[in-house]
């Protein structure tokens, strides 16, 4: 799977789908966007293809339509970002130590616990 960003219609159409568990359709999404933007159904259509085709989301067969679901929670795809970021950014070292130096202290303190809970994790493999 492809860990480019998403065009602007596409990360508006993966909040849709994020945001409900489940699953959107093609109506479904048409008419969220209809309240804030001019768009076709058939953009919309296209635009949940599109996401199909590249793997980011799922689809069965719901009467005549589909339904959809994300491939990865969003929190996943965020991680899969922050990994490809930190492969892609120069030293490894370095890299980390600007994110690290960028946090809040409640980030530092999520991140602490994160850390805690995989190392615990791994000791339980």
């Amino acid at each position: 799977m492809q860990q480019r960003g998403f065009g602007d219609l596409e990360a508006t159409v993966m909040d849709r789908v994020w945001g409900r568990e489940h699953g959107v359709t093609v109506r479904e999404v048409f008419e969220e966007l209809t309240d804030a933007r001019q768009i076709a159904y058939t953009t919309v259509l296209s635009t949940l293809d599109n996401l199909h085709r590249k793997g980011w989301v799922r689809r069965e067969r719901e009467g005549k339509a589909y339904r959809y679901w994300a491939t990865m929670t969003r929190e996943e795809r965020s991680a899969n970002l922050m990994r490809a970021a930190f492969e892609a950014g120069g030293k490894p070292e370095a890299v980390l130590a600007f994110f690290v130096e960028q946090m809040s202290a409640d980030e530092s303190a999520q991140l602490k616990a994160a850390l805690r809970s995989s190392s615990t994790q791994k000791r339980r493999q």
